[in-house]
């Protein structure tokens, strides 16, 4: 926090995060009050997250292409616009259920054009020996204000009615606007160029297949938000129903969340250094499954309340722990496409959890929708702890400039084969394959599309790699734009199983066959 444009852009994101959450919970109560179904009512998360999650992608896509903060401007600009609208209209009484699910899915488009690029810039504002603290400190001010926003939720509906809420959420959007507005953003230099937002869309997904340990991340969230949203979707219903509480009793319940998660938040960067990344998301995942099942069970508010507070701080060790995980795992060039997927992951597991638990609500009941859902995650945390574990080590994703100077040719339009041989010492084969495996996963990350190794059956010693990109200036970016010190560090085990530290030699080949340029003749994508 000790960076001014980092502080300011933090500062005024939480205020609008706060903001954002606490009309979510407006939303629901006023869906209650006009009479809405517990299905309508778990549609208000549909509304805020399934707009986000069918934009997240190639929003993410965009902001690696054009300038963040313009973006960013467009994107905050229909949210402030949105609730706006959607604060006059409950001001002067004219809201409906379909109008209110209509606004809260307009705010929501806003956000995903917002949410990946948010994620992407907040590295930019620190120096790399500060991006793990920036990414804790980034991760820690969604959830918390997660967490947050709705105990003001809460709290406003109970002294002024919803309506305060959509109030209250405008006026949040004017901070991170006045800061965008005023932010002096250093331009990226780009040799070659943009790139056009389709094929960054299919390199972030090509980078997001072979990063095992990402991927790891997003399942691991997409499993967490699909159950934990059974209960932040259907608190509002337990809350009048079986708990019996008005407005002020959930707006107590909501308090608790919010503490809890903000006790989390300060203990984190103590527990992060005394709990593996593994066990702090595990024992989090089993802490939020054990509470939400109690809250479904138990009648005893004072019980509840117990259970909610231990809820917050589960919440925050979780998310933030699994954010930073993402945020430190990826390099600049991809950053906010691929936070995309995990915002996709986020989202799409909430949107998709909240309808299927609304609908086993209404169906079986709150009590058995709620503790299904604590069970449910139980069980999907003891199989993805062993089938995908989280990485614990820190890869330096900085660029490397490791890649040798290319030729200087004019490859034309089509794809290009590049071809790498080895000549490997006989008694070190089985550790330069290991190591050309995780070489093989590299290429595919930075833009291969296919790749092979192949072995010489006259001469066992020579090893011949080959992998195809789809253009002559894609394979440039691989070469100026795209490869990590992560990366080099497999290069250099492969290289280190060569007779004498001899050079691998390296070709480039262009299209050149008449079939037309695109038609793979090599292999299999």
């Amino acid at each position: 926090m000790r960076v001014r444009a980092f502080r300011r852009l933090w500062t005024a994101q939480f205020v609008a995060n706060i903001g954002t959450w606490t009309q979510t919970v407006g939303a629901q109560w006023l869906m209650g009050d006009l009479g809405g179904s517990a299905l309508e009512i778990a549609l208000i998360q549909t509304a805020t997250t399934l707009p986000v999650f069918l934009l997240v992608v190639p929003a993410g896509a965009l902001g690696d292409v054009v300038d963040r903060r313009r973006q960013l401007l467009a994107g905050q600009s229909l949210m402030l616009a949105g609730a706006g609208l959607l604060s006059l209209m409950a001001a002067l009484h004219h809201v409906s259920p379909g109008s209110l699910l209509a606004l809260t899915a307009l705010m929501a488009v806003g956000q995903g054009i917002s949410v990946p690029v948010f994620q992407a810039i907040q590295p930019e504002l620190v120096g790399p020996e500060l991006i793990p603290q920036a990414a804790l400190l980034n991760s820690a001010n969604a959830n918390v204000a997660r967490a947050v926003g709705p105990a003001l939720g809460g709290l406003l509906i109970a002294a002024l009615g919803p309506e305060a809420t959509f109030a209250l959420n405008a006026v949040s959007f004017v901070g991170v606007l006045f800061v965008l507005a005023t932010w002096r953003r250093e331009r990226a230099d780009r040799p070659l160029g943009a790139e056009r937002v389709p094929a960054a869309i299919r390199a972030g997904a090509r980078y997001i297949r072979s990063a095992p340990a990402f991927t790891s991340v997003l399942v691991r969230t997409a499993l967490f938000m699909a159950f934990a949203s059974a209960l932040w979707s259907l608190l509002p219903a337990v809350a009048r129903g079986p708990l019996g509480l008005g407005a002020g009793g959930y707006g107590l319940l909501l308090g608790c969340i919010g503490a809890g998660a903000i006790a989390g938040a300060a203990l984190m960067s103590v527990l992060r250094t005394l709990i593996r990344t593994e066990l702090l998301v595990t024992g989090g995942m089993v802490m939020f499954a054990l509470t939400t099942a109690t809250t479904g069970f138990v009648r005893s508010v004072p019980a509840v309340v117990v259970a909610l507070l231990l809820t917050g701080l589960a919440w925050v060790a979780v998310l933030s722990t699994l954010n930073s995980s993402a945020q430190l795992l990826l390099p600049g060039w991809t950053r906010a496409r691929a936070l995309a997927y995990y915002q996709l992951a986020f989202m799409g597991g909430q949107a998709l959890g909240a309808v299927g638990w609304g609908v086993l609500a209404d169906l079986t009941g709150l009590t058995a929708a709620v503790v299904t859902s604590g069970l449910g995650l139980l069980a999907v945390t003891a199989l993805a702890t062993w089938r995908m574990p989280l990485p614990d080590s820190r890869h330096d994703m900085a660029w490397s400039g490791h890649w040798p100077e290319p030729p200087a040719v004019d490859a034309g339009p089509g794809p290009v084969l590049v071809t790498v041989e080895w000549r490997v010492q006989p008694t070190r084969t089985g550790e330069f394959l290991r190591a050309m495996r995780l070489v093989g996963r590299s290429r595919r990350r930075t833009g291969a599309t296919l790749w092979g190794l192949f072995q010489d059956l006259e001469e066992p010693t020579v090893f011949l790699e080959n992998f195809t990109v789809a253009t002559w200036t894609e394979h440039l970016r691989q070469h100026f734009e795209r490869g990590t010190e992560f990366d080099r560090e497999h290069d250099e085990r492969a290289r280190a199983c060569t007779i004498d530290g001899e050079p691998p030699r390296v070709r480039h080949y262009g299209w050149a066959a008449p079939a037309r340029p695109g038609r793979h003749v090599l292999g299999h994508r």
